[in-house]
């Protein structure tokens, strides 16, 4: 407690010192700290905050109306945005008379996130657009509504510089044209699964956006025609074509004679790339930095192996799913020095001796992805620990002969390790993980289907690795009550969690689990052991969970559900498939949930056909996406159908 004397002198520092104490702040949670010790304190992170993340709708008129000088704003988890909405915020902010007019928060706005924004069509697309006269970048990403109506709305930002407009579906080249022509400056352009594009709207894309600096057209029915048009590209300098169907070598020497400023390039999965079109694409831009190539080639021929040879400054190798053998390890790392990422998922011909031979020289190797590498021992992972000691991120997933000894080495030289992917290496055992916990950078680690762990080996993750967030303990029997408690102790930051199958757990598991307020993505199917007292824990503790996953927990019942539908509000995905909810619990559930927009329903054994019927209309205006029992096609009424359907919601029937 700050003495009296104490609090007068922070108090007398000027505004501008204040601001600077506030801008070295990192942490939200800091942030938030600060702005709640008195009013000056507030009035200055209300007059700094640059970006504003809305998690509830109903507050953004107030929120506008608190931090006028927003640079960015996202509005990504507010779904039921429409045109109503924003002309009512461009009209005026927050209640009463007295309110701001929209110059306030709009006129200095650069960038917007307005992803899966269904409800939002051209008109309010073009207040926006008209109102904020320096937006530079917006994302409509997954936006079902957004064609080329709405596309015409947005080509008024001619500012704009960076377009998102990922799986737009009904956006055709009409409506690229008009970006194109609209938005003249733009240098960044996302258009994955975009799928009514064509040959047609890339080239006019590529005659007028000659400023293009990035390019995503993966998953497209583009031809090579297209990457005729991108190759005149001067400033292009990453190109995503990952999944296009209908391209092949022929296009992409296209590629090898023009982009000459290209860094970056994905291929893969495109299945008419062979190592033939990867050497026309390495020959012509030998300032390559990264090659994504995954799933595309049946082998590293020696051709290309041998172009290779000139990527000096290559920093990141894909290679998924490749026959590769020891010479090519070889080749790579006495020419490659510069490699920070390697990734060579299921890749056939993986032994220790080409590891050893690729780590030996690329001792900057920062990311290494050796998935369903089955033949990889502990001799391949000492000699990565002891040469790659800035190694952040290992994924070994289904290695099975990897053990502690491994383990030993990494726990020993490196100490940066971030992330590590252990799934269903079992080998994996509690000393394993002892040794593995001296890594106290671990932000993310995944034990999936290891066996041979307990409480004991988790009680050393929670006693040293407290800076997780992410932990996969998915079907690890030996888990239990103790062992979540020893978590809950440590892993204060824990925000991604799956424990499920693991049948030990109990209610008194849950109740550590509460005590996990970061907590926001929880899966624990098949919790036979757990009822609504365990559940309603979680509800009250964990305020920010937003995913919830507890399909096959038969044994909860309705007091838990009441305390979901009460607690959890920021809920907005959630899994309740084979419990036994009853009709009641199910709309209130379904009804008072604000921000739910996906959720399973499949097989509730204690709701009638009326009890689903009357929970879809209670969350028929914001939800998204539901799951439901087959049958019920045949059963519920047509009118919640159409409704639902109508209102741009998915039914997937199981």
């Amino acid at each position: 407690m700050l003495s009296f004397q104490s609090s007068k002198n922070v108090l007398s520092l000027t505004e501008d010192l204040l601001v600077r104490i506030y801008e070295l702040l990192a942490a939200e949670s800091d942030r938030k700290s600060f702005r709640l010790v008195c009013r000056e304190f507030r009035r200055i992170d209300s007059l700094t905050r640059r970006h504003l993340r809305v998690i509830r709708i109903e507050f953004l008129p107030i929120l506008l109306r608190k931090y006028p000088r927003l640079q960015s704003l996202d509005l990504s988890a507010c779904p039921r945005i429409d045109d109503g909405v924003v002309s009512l915020l461009l009209t005026r902010v927050g209640p009463g008379s007295n309110s701001p007019s929209l110059g306030h928060w709009a006129w200095g706005l650069k960038s917007l996130v307005l992803s899966r924004a269904t409800g939002l069509r051209f008109s309010g697309l073009e207040m926006l657009a008209r109102a904020c006269p320096c937006l530079e970048s917006v994302d409509v990403s997954y936006c079902c509504g957004f064609g080329d109506r709405e596309a015409a709305a947005l080509s008024s930002a001619v500012g704009l510089r960076e377009l998102n407009m990922d799986k737009c579906l009904q956006l055709t080249d009409v409506g690229l044209a008009k970006i194109a022509v609209g938005c003249s400056k733009l240098e960044k352009l996302s258009l994955k699964w975009c799928m009514e594009m064509t040959d047609l709207g890339i080239d006019l894309l590529c005659k007028k956006c000659v400023d293009l600096k990035y390019l995503d057209v993966s998953y497209l029915k583009v031809t090579n025609e297209s990457l005729h048009s991108i190759a005149s590209l001067l400033k292009l300098e990453v190109l995503g074509l990952m999944a296009c169907p209908l391209i092949d070598d022929v296009g992409l020497q296209f590629i090898e004679r023009g982009c000459p400023s290209l860094k970056v390039i994905d291929v893969s999965r495109c299945e008419g790339v062979s190592s033939s079109g990867l050497i026309f694409v390495v020959r012509g831009h030998r300032n390559l930095l990264e090659l994504n190539a995954g799933y595309c080639l049946s082998e590293l021929s020696t051709v290309l192996l041998h172009q290779m040879k000139n990527l000096n400054h290559l920093e990141v190798i894909r290679i998924d799913g490749a026959r590769i053998s020891e010479t090519s390890f070889q080749v790579i790392s006495a020419n490659c020095k510069s490699l920070v990422e390697i990734g060579l998922s299921k890749c056939v011909g993986v032994t220790n001796m080409g590891i050893m031979r690729l780590v030996s020289a690329c001792i900057n190797l920062r990311v290494l992805n050796l998935t369903c590498c089955h033949s990889i021992t502990d001799a391949a992972i000492s000699a990565i620990a002891y040469s790659c000691r800035s190694l952040v991120c290992l994924k070994v997933e289904s290695c099975n002969m990897i053990t502690e000894k491994g383990l030993c080495q990494l726990g020993s030289f490196c100490l940066l390790l971030e992330e590590i992917d252990l799934t269903d290496c079992c080998g994996v055992n509690d000393k394993g993980l002892e040794y593995l916990s001296r890594c106290s950078e671990l932000s993310c680690l995944k034990l999936g289907l290891c066996t041979n762990i307990s409480n004991k080996g988790l009680s050393y993750i929670g006693s040293n690795c407290l800076k997780i967030h992410e932990l996969d303990l998915y079907r690890c029997t030996g888990i239990g009550d103790d062992g979540l408690e020893a978590l809950s102790n440590g892993c204060k930051k824990l925000r991604k969690l799956n424990f499920s199958y693991c049948n030990e757990v109990s209610d008194r598991g849950l109740g550590y689990i509460g005590r996990l307020e970061e907590l926001s993505d929880l899966e624990m199917r098949a919790l036979h052991k757990i009822t609504g007292v365990g559940l309603e824990a979680v509800a009250v503790g964990c305020k920010r969970l937003a995913d919830l996953d507890m399909k096959h927990c038969e044994k909860v019942g309705d007091s838990g559900f009441w305390a979901l539908a009460y607690y959890s509000k920021n809920l907005r995905q959630i899994n309740l498939s084979y419990c036994g909810i009853s009709d009641m619990a199910l709309c209130m559930v379904m009804g008072n949930l604000s921000r739910l927009q996906e959720a399973k329903l499949v097989h509730l054994s204690n709701c009638t056909v009326e009890g689903v019927e009357l929970a879809l209309r209670a969350c028929c205006v914001r939800i998204k996406k539901v799951k439901l029992f087959a049958p019920l096609r045949f059963m519920l009424s047509s009118e919640i159908l159409e409704i639902l359907h109508a209102r741009g919601c998915i039914i997937r029937w199981d």
